[in-house]
């Protein structure tokens, strides 16, 4: 029985992690989310703005991990 799900991404001959991508779009969706809470100015309610990406941009891996990219 084949898995459905792709187990590395092919870019030319070189082959990547799934995961690879999962971080980069959890990356570029956290800067996103950052970026509107700063022109809210939500983000002066937080102590540690930097754990708090942090924070955010696991929760988008799981997220993006979960529901869009399975690897």
């Amino acid at each position: 029985m084949t898995n459905p799900y792709p187990h590395e991404l092919s870019i030319g001959d070189v082959y990547y992690s799934p995961l690879l991508l999962v971080a980069f779009l959890a990356f570029v969706a956290a800067l996103i989310t950052v970026m509107l809470l700063n022109k809210l100015k939500l983000t002066r309610y937080l102590v540690a703005p930097s754990y708090v990406f942090i924070a955010i941009m696991a929760l988008y891996i799981v997220l993006i991990d979960t529901f869009w990219i399975k690897f």
